[in-house]
């Protein structure tokens, strides 16, 4: 079994439906255990739990949200002694591009160390159903390659 932990920060609930539908397909890998968090209530025990991460944000000033960064911010210092080095992958709910968010986040995860797996996930204004099956995908494929033992 490997450990997936979604870890998300939502206002206008855009980013929490997102959140879900990844969830909905890390959870189609039978051999998966998956914990979701908003960045509030995740902590360096979850990190330490996870043998991959999904990170979700909506794009705020042109960055990533400030509970995100906050969760960095707790997390950082105290997880350097682990050297983490776990693959990561990140979902964006952007009215822009969702590229500071991007750049942003690749810059912190650098540091833990945490390795990119997949592409940015960028959903430009309200998650439609036309998007639910990607996202699913998403969400599928990371657990699914954390399973197979591909990251």
């Amino acid at each position: 079994m490997k450990n997936v932990l979604i870890i998300y920060h939502s206002q206008s609930g855009n980013t929490k439906a997102v959140a879900k539908a990844v969830e909905q397909g890390c959870r189609l890998e039978p051999e998966a255990n998956i914990r979701v968090k908003t960045a509030f209530e995740a902590d360096l025990q979850d990190l330490l739990w996870a043998n991959g991460i999904l990170f979700g944000t909506p794009e705020n000033f042109g960055t990533m949200s400030g509970a995100l960064k906050d969760f960095f911010d707790r997390t950082f210092y105290p997880a350097q002694s682990y050297s983490l080095n776990l693959p990561y992958a990140v979902f964006i709910s952007a009215e822009n591009d969702g590229t500071g968010a991007i750049r942003d986040i690749e810059r912190i995860a650098r540091g833990y160390p945490l390795r990119q797996v997949a592409e940015p996930l960028i959903i430009k204004g309200s998650l439609t159903e036309r998007q639910v099956d990607a996202v699913q995908d998403y969400g599928h494929a990371m657990a699914a390659g954390l399973c197979l033992g591909i990251y």
